[in-house]
């Protein structure tokens, strides 16, 4: 049973090829989420929480998730596996402890470096096209190393890339994230750019995005319902780049996960 999360491609790619590999039933959070997120195993079922990082810590909706989640885990195999455009920091502290109040622990953990796709902040872009390659070639063989083990259910193999000063960038820089960076209110979008295709309506996760009336075709309107990750499937999946967020997206790559 693997429970996962993804906006721009990343962390579904990667989930499914687990799924694949390893006979084990998907579970898309934002679809699940709402419910009473109480499950039941079968007996040889591995647990699985497939998701990007993000702001060095998991997603907000992945932790909600987790403390809502229902399920009889005893003695059932749990690992994670993240992605993020380069390190991780501790997020595996910050998904541990809401685990261990379920009275769950991670066996196994690992985390794959994919192509960048946050751009909130003015540092922040995608990544060329040649290093984009390199990073999903080196992914793909890397997803296969960590598929053998989760297959042989190998507990204690934590292949993490924390990066430098990793307490600093999940703990205050985190926290900033949080507080202050996880908002929809700098999404705005240029009707006249805007061909009313409502791509980014259906990309949205967690169903932040409606569409509206503009001249003679639909544009998508923000709903201000306080659950935006901003993961940027929005902004990236738009075909003609109407989207941007704020001014920090001027001039910036899009991307999302195509083999």
């Amino acid at each position: 049973m693997i429970f996962y999360f993804s906006g721009t491609g990343n962390t579904r790619w990667a989930a499914k090829e687990v799924a694949k590999a390893t006979n084990e039933q998907l579970f898309y959070i934002p679809d699940v989420i709402s419910g009473d997120c109480t499950f039941t195993l079968q007996p040889d079922e591995r647990i699985g929480f497939v998701f990007p990082i993000h702001g060095w810590r998991p997603p907000v909706l992945v932790l909600k998730f987790i403390s809502k989640l229902h399920i009889d885990h005893s003695g059932h195999y749990t690992y994670a596996l993240v992605t993020a455009g380069d390190s991780i920091g501790l997020a595996m502290d910050y998904l541990s402890r809401p685990l261990a109040e379920k009275g769950m622990h991670i066996d196994s953990a690992f985390s794959l470096i994919m192509p960048e796709s946050y751009v909130g902040l003015p540092f922040m872009d995608v990544d060329p096209k040649e290093r984009e390659k390199r990073k999903k070639q080196k992914a793909a063989a890397d997803l296969q190393r960590y598929i053998s083990v989760i297959d042989k259910r190998e507990k204690g193999v934590n292949e993490l890339i924390f990066g430098p000063l990793p307490g600093f960038f999940s703990g205050p820089v985190g926290s900033f994230f949080v507080k202050h960076l996880i908002t929809d209110k700098p999404f705005h979008v240029d009707s006249d750019k805007c061909i009313g295709c409502g791509t980014c309506e259906k990309v949205c996760p967690v169903d932040d995005i409606s569409l509206i009336d503009y001249q003679e075709k639909k544009v998508p309107e923000w709903n201000h319902n306080g659950e935006c990750l901003t993961c940027f499937s929005c902004y990236h999946h738009c075909p003609v780049k109407a989207i941007e967020y704020g001014h920090r997206t001027k001039h910036k790559g899009q991307y999302f996960f195509k083999l």
